[in-house]
Formats: C-alpha cells, structure tokens, sequence
C-alpha cells in the first residue's frame, strides 16, 4: 500500500480518500482500518446500543422506501423547535451547497480562505467568480470581520460565506459580532453562516445564528447532522432561512432525496438526548487534552480550535504529505495534510479530536517521524517523495501581482512573457510562516455602513498564537428539558434599498467566463483552461447540545 498512498490521495482533488477507497487498496477487512485523525465524526455517538439497534432493522432499513423528505423535515424540526417552512434538508450539506449556489449566487461569492473546499470550488465549477478573502497565519487565521466586510464591498461581491467555526483551523466567531456582520451584509444578495461544526463550540452558552436568520431576508444558516450525530455516511444535513428562501431550495430536492438511514436516525433521536450532549461533552474535554498534548511536541503549533478537530503547523523542515504517509504506512495513523486546501500549505495538518488512548498513538507516531529516535532532536529535512498543492501558490500569486484586477491583468502578464498558461510563482511566505499578505483593496469608493449596523472596528493584531491552555473541566450534564412550542414566524422583512454608491447589481455571468475581472476557475488552479492539470429531552436549535 505504502507505494500508492501519495497517488490516492492526489486523485481525489480537495478532499480526502475515503475509507471504503483506504480500505480497497490495503486488501484489509471491514473494521481494521488505520486509527482515524482525518474524518471529523462524532467518535462517541452514536451509542454502541444505538448502533444495535439499527443493524438489527437493518433489512427493514435498506429494503423499503424511505418517508417523504417532509415526514423527516417535520420530525426534525419538532425535535430542534424550528418551524417547517424555514427548513430545508438534504442528502448532506454539500447537496445544499450546490442548491444555494445554483439559486440564490448570481455572480460573484466572498469567501474567507482556507476553508471548506465546496464554498470555494463549487461557485467556480459553474461559471462564478470567487473573491477570496486570506486569513493570515501571523494572526492565527482569525477572520476580522470588519476588514471582511471592506473586502466585500470593495470587491462588489454579491454574495458572502462565513464559517463557524472555520474548517480547517476551527476559529470561532461571536454570535454577537456575526449578527452585526449579517445586518452589516443587508444589502448583499446573500449572505451563508455554515455552522457545520457549531455543535462542537462551548465558547458561548447559545452560539447559534439561526432564530437571527429566520428574520432576515438574504441569511442562510447551513449546518451538518452527520458530523455531531458522528454519522457521515447517511449523508443528511438541513438549512435554515425566511420560508421564501428555504422554500426556493426545498421546491427543487427530490421528494425522496433523504435515505432510510436518514429516517430512521432522525425518528430515533427524541430518545436519545441525553446521550447525545454527553457526547459533545466529552469531545469537548477532549480537545483540550489533546491540543496540551500536541503543543507540548518540540516545534509543532497548535491553534485554538471550536470544532472538534486541531490545525497544526509542523516543525520547520517537515513536509505534511510525507509525513501523512509515514503516519499511515508505519503507525496506522490516517491524517489530514492541508496542502490542497486554498490558503493553506504542505506544512499544516487537521486532527480530528478523538479519545484519549488514540491521541496518544498519534503523539507517539509523530514524535517518530518528526524527531527519530531521540525526541527534541532536530527536525530533518524536507522528506523525499511527491509534494502537491491543488492551486494554493497560484492563488496567492494572483491576488498578490494583480491587486484584485484579476484576467487583464493576468493576460497582459502571460502576453509579455510569451507564456501559453499561468506558472505558479512561489507564494508570499510560502515555508517562512508568515502568511499570505492580504490583496490591497481595488480603488473603490467605500461607503459608511449606518451606525447600527457597523462591525466593530478590528482588534490589534495578535501575537504568534500559544497552544491552547486546558481550560477548568466542565460541570455535569444537565437532562435536557422540553423545548417550548415554537413561536410562529414572523412575516419576511423586505431588504433595504441599498445606500448610494454601492456597486449596482449586474446579470449571471456566463459559465467559464470571469465575472467582473475576477478568475476562472482554470486561472485559480494555475493554468489556461485549455489543457487538464490535476487538482491536487432534546436541545432546542438555539442551545443545540450545550452542555456546560
């Protein structure tokens, strides 16, 4: 296996192989695959008993046709205290993804990089152009969302992603601040606040957008089930919005779009709330743990995370495919290496928070292929084998060279070298740690925000970021209590005009052809587009599992 893990990983672009694909090439038996580090999946729900249950109705389950997605929509709802006609599920929330870009992004989406792959690829593969918005290593990729908002409005981007917390480096938000932030956006066409993770956070006692979104005309609220309920392979997830929007995404998903898994998980859960904030709770717990044990490997940074995964950046000198696969073919030890996430690099890895018997293999399998034999020794050189990045470099270079005036100047560029295709200079800060500087702003004039609506002013830049320090251990968990019947929804707010001298709204732009001088998605990954380059009780929705 060990001589075609780098080239599985290379075919699946920007994401992981999966487990099935893992498992086919190691010849191993369902069950004896490698410790995993990599899928962020709940690792303690569902419950042994719960999973039981479910292989003993196992042949009911995949034999007969699921309910209607309305039946599953309903139960969810009513667990979660949401009205139905603000809700939309799907087979995962990439299939929402794919939806709202289709429906609700015209031209042009903001996107905060590294993230998520989908918000950045997605809008490319149809013809939209994608401002992206580099979270700065020096500031432990924290989002400033003031300077994200002068980012959007310089760019005259018509639609804008939020992540919380941000996959892959789990950074955290305020709800406070991310309110300010959508009322700040209430001239944009539409504005999504992905909580795929959110369940994970115990930053604040409610963090969740969502009773805020169902006021607002232009809010998406996107979040996950398979990750919290440590379900992936179901593949369901849901949005919440105004009925107007909710109801646009759910008139175009197949009646039947949802599996009987899904169902079947969905109608099982009302029993299991108690077990399912232990869950968060412990994961919780720990991701301090871990985070203090990873911190404490000589040269490795751990920053601060509310997901229920670590970014990490490795030593100097070590290269994260190499490392990946030593980890794998060596200590059976699967790990996400970043370097084809847009804004990040070879050098930064993802660790899922897993219990602590594993993470104490995965220590001790990196303080071997970091240090050797001697732990503190010097970090080796850059290990031979195939480093890859799916188009990080030719990204920073195009945001850096052009200022934001994107194809022209591109191919004023490439004209006068007498290039064919667009070479992927080395990155700004590329293996000196220093991040991506951000793109200076194109001259536009930039209006005021009202006050009410303005987003506080950004803070002083931080410091290199510590590892985090464990934090006091949570109190117990309480027994959830029934939610109140849900309140009915107010009626849709209409958007207000937009103040003078914002960028007036423009048409769809064709497919392949970069909106308003931005990039297409051939330009992104570093080339001309003509030849093929391989890319590398129950919680309510409010308090959704707190638990202390």
């Amino acid at each position: 296996m060990s001589g075609n893990v780098t080239s599985l990983f290379r075919s699946t672009a920007a994401h992981s192989p999966s487990m099935a694909a893992l498992a086919r090439e190691s010849g191993e038996a369902a069950g004896a695959g490698p410790v995993d580090f990599c899928i962020p999946c709940n690792p303690y729900f569902p419950t042994p008993a719960m999973f039981d249950e479910m292989a003993g109705r196992l042949r009911d389950i995949i034999t007969y046709y699921p309910s209607s997605a309305d039946t599953i929509t309903a139960e969810l709802c009513s667990l979660l205290q949401l009205p139905p006609q603000c809700v939309a599920m799907g087979n995962g929330s990439t299939e929402l993804i794919t939806w709202i870009d289709h429906l609700l992004v015209r031209e042009s989406l903001a996107v905060p990089v590294p993230t998520f792959g989908r918000w950045t690829d997605q809008p490319m593969e149809t013809g939209k152009r994608v401002d992206m918005f580099p979270l700065q290593e020096a500031g432990g990729f924290a989002l400033d969302l003031a300077r994200y908002a002068e980012f959007v409005r310089a760019r005259g981007t018509r639609a804008v992603v939020v992540c919380n917390p941000n996959n892959p480096d789990g950074g955290y938000l305020h709800k406070q601040a991310l309110v300010q932030f959508m009322d700040a956006m209430a001239d944009r066409d539409l504005v999504v606040i992905d909580e795929s993770f959110l369940e994970f956070a115990d930053a604040e006692a409610e963090p969740s957008v969502v009773q805020d979104a169902m006021l607002r005309p232009n809010v998406v609220v996107l979040r996950s089930l398979g990750k919290n309920f440590g379900l992936h392979g179901i593949r369901f997830g849901y949005l919440v919005a105004n009925p107007a929007l909710a109801g646009r995404v759910r008139a175009m998903l197949p009646k039947w779009n949802l599996n009987s898994f899904a169902e079947h998980v969905v109608f099982m859960l009302r029993d299991h709330g108690p077990e399912y904030a232990q869950s968060l709770h412990q994961v919780r717990r720990d991701r301090l743990e871990m985070a203090a044990q990873l911190s404490a490997l000589p040269g490795l940074t751990v920053y601060p995370s509310q997901g229920n995964f670590l970014f990490v950046r490795l030593p100097v000198g070590a290269e994260g495919t190499a490392v990946r696969d030593r980890m794998l073919t060596e200590h059976r030890v699967l790990v996400r290496e970043c370097g084809n996430k847009i804004g990040s690099s070879s050098r930064f890895l993802r660790l899922v928070v897993r219990p602590q018997a594993d993470v104490r293999r995965l220590v001790s399998g990196l303080e071997q292929v970091l240090y050797g034999a001697g732990r503190g020794a010097a970090v080796p050189g850059p290990a031979t084998g195939t480093g890859y990045s799916s188009g990080t470099a030719a990204v920073d270079r195009l945001m850096y060279e052009t200022n934001g005036s994107g194809m022209r100047a591109i191919t004023a560029q490439t004209a006068g070298a007498g290039a064919p295709g667009l070479a992927a200079a080395p990155s700004p800060g590329t293996g000196t740690g220093t991040g991506v500087p951000l793109p200076a702003a194109v001259p536009v004039a930039v209006p005021v925000a009202p006050a009410a609506a303005t987003v506080p002013g950004p803070p002083p830049v931080p410091q290199p970021v510590p590892g985090p320090q464990p934090a006091p251990y949570p109190g117990p968990v309480p027994v959830p209590h029934p939610a109140p019947a849900p309140q009915p929804v107010p009626a849709p707010v209409p958007a207000p005009a937009a103040a003078a001298g914002y960028p007036p709204p423009v048409g769809p732009t064709p497919p392949g052809v970069p909106a308003r001088g931005g990039l297409t998605a051939a330009q992104v990954r570093g080339t001309n587009g003509l030849e093929s380059v391989p890319a590398t009780g129950w919680p309510n929705a409010v308090g959704m599992g707190r638990a202390g």
